[in-house]
């Protein structure tokens, strides 16, 4: 389907339009303790929201690390501070994601490797360098009966899927990026 085919599709029917449901933003530090610590501090600073910690799911002896110790933090931005970030974070990898990113489902991640790229941080010895990963989920209106509770669950029929062109197409609109 070319991409004037997408968006004439999404001007007939807008509940066919993408929209941005969560972005997930992760520092894995690999240690608990200090480290995770100035980590946390980072990822507050950078997304205005209180990061949880997450614990490890299996000792590996070799790295050091016991099962149930905090080791990662994380971070679920939604709405209108999901978008500002994101826009942010793609300023830090030149606007230019790989095709490569995007999965079947139409949703993308990408790394940053370290977290002064952003614009707005600066270098703060005292806290030191993280690398962390960005997670995009995408997806369409109606997209919640395959989630809900209270009523029966439902599935989404194979027309309402979300297609990797058109998160390609819809990012690439949004925010301008580049998919190389």
């Amino acid at each position: 389907m070319s991409e004037e085919e997408i968006r004439k599709k999404w001007q007939q029917n807008p509940m066919l339009k993408p929209r941005i449901e969560k972005i997930v933003v992760n520092i894995s530090v690999g240690k608990s303790g200090e480290p995770l610590e100035r980590a946390t501090k980072v990822l507050e600073e950078l997304t205005g929201q209180k990061p949880c910690k997450r614990k490890a799911k299996k000792t590996i002896r070799d790295f050091g690390i016991r099962k149930g110790e905090p080791i990662a933090c994380l971070v679920t931005l939604r709405k209108q501070r999901a978008l500002d970030f994101l826009q942010k974070a793609l300023e830090a990898v030149d606007n230019k994601l790989s095709k490569s990113c995007f999965d079947e489902h139409g949703n993308f991640a990408f790394g940053i490797k370290e977290h002064i790229e952003i614009p707005g941080m600066k270098y703060d010895p005292e806290l030191g360098i993280f690398g962390m990963d960005v997670c995009v989920s995408l997806c369409r209106p109606g997209q919640r009966i395959k989630y809900r509770r209270i009523e029966r669950k439902k599935k989404i029929g194979k027309h309402h899927k979300l297609t990797p062109e058109e998160a390609m197409l819809f990012i690439k609109e949004l925010t301008g990026v580049e998919i190389v």
